[in-house]
């Protein structure tokens, strides 16, 4: 259903407060780059220190400003199945084209109360979900068994996967269990190529917020099967992929769109903190390896 560069995008706040104007500007930079959908409000973008009100604005203002350009993957996440579900009902009444749907996390489900979980929302709501996998985050794993049982209970439901278990095998067991036509993406920017090679069909990328048209061309690369290609845009993006998370993100990523952007602000909300003076020297590096400064 999805595939290619995919940025979880970042959400600019100024003086606290969502700015509207920055992130209006931040989708059309990344449509005109050739990004081939958006992630408003996933965990790039703060969602867990955003409001209702405010995480529904945020994927009103991407819907919106996309303007059917491309798709946007709504972040719809909770630890708190109905309010999954509520998160879930506004993206579809907005338009989104699916919810990005994070196992819960501090609750620590089981593989059972992970299938529950799902089960619910696909049973209860309308909107097409990929799963997203990121057990660093949220300790809890979602194991390969309960991915293939979700997706052959609901087929028209759970359309996708992000997966940031670091564990490249899941690729082949998924394929295997689920099918070829299972759309999976990676969720973690140094591991795109080989995702790819593997079977993936793109990446939900940190990365691509501030290297758009370089993550789309590193794509393209690969989906033309052109290795030496991707190859060589891998290892100018690779710095910058590991730069990303020198400090607690978003922090660098915010910092990186600040060095690119005047009119995108670095701040982070509490308990985050702006990227500290050694994060920013190896954005700063990692940028000038990319050529993007």
């Amino acid at each position: 259903m999805f595939s290619g560069s995919i940025p979880a995008l970042a959400t600019p706040f100024r003086d606290g407060a969502l700015d509207e104007r920055a992130f209006r500007r931040l989708i059309d930079w990344q449509i005109e780059n050739g990004s081939a959908a958006l992630v408003p409000c996933g965990t790039t973008g703060e969602a867990s220190t955003l409001s209702n009100a405010e995480h529904h604005r945020v994927i009103e203002i991407c819907i919106e400003q996309a303007a059917g350009r491309v798709p946007v993957i709504a972040g719809c996440g909770s630890n708190d199945t109905k309010n999954a579900a509520l998160h879930m009902a506004f993206a579809k009444k907005a338009g989104a084209a699916a919810g990005l749907c994070v196992a819960p996390y501090y609750n620590r489900p089981s593989q059972a109360g992970l299938i529950a979980h799902f089960s619910w929302l696909a049973e209860n709501c309308d909107l097409p979900m990929v799963l997203y996998n990121v057990p660093s985050r949220t300790v809890t794993d979602i194991e390969d068994e309960t991915v293939v049982e979700l997706v052959t209970r609901y087929p028209k439901r759970i359309v996708a996967i992000k997966d940031a278990s670091g564990d490249l095998s899941r690729v082949a067991d998924h394929r295997m269990g689920i099918g070829r036509d299972f759309c999976q993406l990676s969720g973690n920017d140094e591991l795109w190529l080989p995702h790819a090679a593997a079977g993936g069909a793109g990446a939900i990328s940190v990365t691509a917020n501030v290297a758009p048209a370089l993550c789309a061309e590193f794509h393209a690369a690969i989906a033309a099967n052109e290795l030496e290609r991707a190859r060589e845009l891998n290892e100018r993006l690779f710095p910058l992929h590991y730069a990303m998370f020198s400090d607690a993100s978003p922090a660098p990523v915010k910092y990186a769109l600040s060095r690119v952007h005047d009119w995108f602000s670095p701040d982070v909300r509490l308990p985050l903190c702006n990227a500290s003076e050694a994060s920013r020297a190896a954005v700063d590096e990692a940028l000038e390896h990319a050529g993007l400064v």
